[in-house]
């Protein structure tokens, strides 16, 4: 993981491989921001004017290294564009100094060390910057580099780049014990956030439910946090048909992992559970080809829970939260659930199972009943469910469906206040109706139309009576297989976390809306 440091010495005398500084659109050409203000004056002022003769506009995303003038002790100076100069009487948004540090800490792989001169006056915005920071600095390794076999003489093959070493936050206090909290906080969210990441790009031949759960076990001895793992015995026995029903066409048998972090002065408790489909194949319904080569991340949704229940421990909040991960393989073996198939839930309730690629709404249920039982003060559930949300609201937007509606407001402006993009959905009624079976108390499929909010009906029905529950479908975020932006790579993206996180510090406040 990427250190983080606070400093206060000036850009000029910062040793580092780099120097970061936010350039924005001004009315009359590109204006440097905030923070810049010693690496201008080596650049005898001119720096802005440096960066425009090189095509500079300030533009939010922009990107451009130039060489470091003779005053500075770093070599190369990059600018940042942070997009339109603010009001006056206005800061830059967080959100924008979180791109803006996550995209410099992209292109500054493979080096040492580089300070941020970006706005960091302020501990909301010195907490922005580390957090992008970090979070930019993500790299995927674990399967890269290693010996080369078909050599004459074995060689290790070339290692990847690895990502930024050190980040050091300038103009900020680091004696001062709102901005050491602001960067302890940044430190453990993007750590989780990023474990979360790391977690979704495994393979689906290392991460299978049992290695799955085995992970959580280890973690949870390290951060205090109790797990229980219940293993497919103990799942018949308790009659989770749900995820029996998924699982059981797969080799590696399906597991639900309740992890308790539980604070001695909590008032409240929060519930999350995540679908966690280690791999989707669509089962006997069987995705077509170019549908299932990215299905490993099937699990975004309990990775999340998971890094969640973590940084809850890690910032020792004041709240009890407890995660449920719902993990299984969705696989057409030989003793794979069929189309027309029911299955007796958790719930009691039967499922007339008309599509098994609708699957992961089954695993969510069992597990929405089983956190249920325990009466928390709110229910959110995650999960990469289904297309039509990403058809509704496309690649980078979640939506929030809920029981609530005051809930639901409360979880999308949390959502907009960490700078994740999401979207409130309906949950109508009449939807219900397409879900009625000749068979069982209900089918998993309904109307085409409006798939989304029909899979957010289904789980309605598995939550308990007087319990506020949310359901986010991150189906569009969780993974992203386009070019990087911002603090977001390619592959996974840990999407609702931060979210999640600031839930639960909320919750902890008293202000779970």
């Amino acid at each position: 993981m990427t250190a983080l440091t606070l400093s206060t010495a000036g850009a000029a005398t910062l040793r580092a491989d780099a120097l970061v500084v936010g350039l924005a659109r001004g009315s009359k050409g590109p204006v440097l921001a905030p923070g810049a203000e010693a690496v201008d004056k080596a650049f005898g002022g001119k720096l802005a004017a440096v960066l425009e003769t090189l095509g500079a506009t300030g533009a939010e995303g922009e990107l451009i290294k130039v060489p470091a003038a003779g005053g500075l002790k770093a070599p190369v100076v990059i600018a940042v564009g942070l997009g339109a100069v603010p009001d006056s009487d206005d800061a830059y948004d967080s959100e924008i100094l979180r791109r803006a540090a996550g995209a410099a800490a992209r292109a500054l792989g493979g080096a040492k060390k580089a300070g941020f001169a970006l706005p960091a006056s302020t501990v909301e915005d010195a907490g922005a910057v580390a957090e992008g920071a970090l979070l930019g600095a993500y790299a995927f390794t674990a399967y890269q580099g290693g010996e080369n076999k078909l050599a004459p003489k074995p060689v290790k093959a070339n290692g990847p780049k690895l990502p930024l070493a050190e980040v050091t936050v300038l103009g900020a206090k680091p004696r001062d014990k709102a901005f050491k909290a602001a960067a302890a906080r940044a430190v453990a969210v993007a750590e989780e956030i990023n474990r979360a990441r790391d977690l979704i790009n495994t393979p689906p031949n290392d991460l299978f439910p049992e290695s799955f759960a085995a992970v959580a076990t280890a973690a949870g001895k390290e951060h205090g946090i109790k797990v229980q793992v219940l293993d497919e015995k103990a799942l018949v026995k308790g009659g989770y048909g749900g995820l029996i029903g998924v699982g059981q066409g797969a080799a590696h048998g399906p597991r639900l992992v309740k992890l308790a972090y539980t604070h001695p002065k909590a008032e409240k408790t929060l519930a999350l559970v995540g679908k966690g489909i280690t791999y989707d194949s669509g089962g006997i319904s069987l995705k077509p080809a170019g549908h299932n080569e990215t299905m490993k991340c099937d699990m975004s949704g309990a990775a999340a829970v998971f890094a969640t229940v973590v940084a809850a421990s890690r910032l020792g909040l004041r709240v009890n939260v407890t995660g449920w991960l719902a993990l299984a393989e969705n696989m057409p073996g030989g003793n794979a659930t069929r189309p027309g198939d029911v299955l007796r839930m958790y719930s009691g309730k039967t499922v007339e199972v008309l599509n098994t690629d609708a699957e992961g709404r089954l695993v969510l249920a069992d597990a929405l009943t089983r956190a249920s039982e325990e009466a928390p003060d709110a229910i959110v559930d995650v999960a990469t469910l289904t297309g039509a949300m990403v058809l509704a609201l496309g690649n980078r937007t979640f939506g929030i469906m809920a029981n609530d509606d005051a809930f639901r407001t409360t979880i999308h402006e949390i959502a907009e206040e960490v700078g994740e993009a999401s979207w409130p959905m309906p949950l109508p009624a009449d939807l219900r109706k397409g879900m009625d079976s000749p068979t069982a108390d209900i089918a998993n499929m309904g109307e085409r139309m409006g798939g989304g909010l029909v899979a957010g009906l289904f789980l309605k029905e598995f939550v308990g009576e007087g319990i506020a529950w949310a359901h986010l479908d991150i189906a569009g975020p969780a993974f992203h297989e386009g070019a990087p932006y911002g603090y977001t790579p390619k592959g996974g993206t840990g999407s609702s976390v931060r979210t999640l996180i600031r839930l639960a510090e909320r919750t902890a406040d008293g202000d779970l809306g």
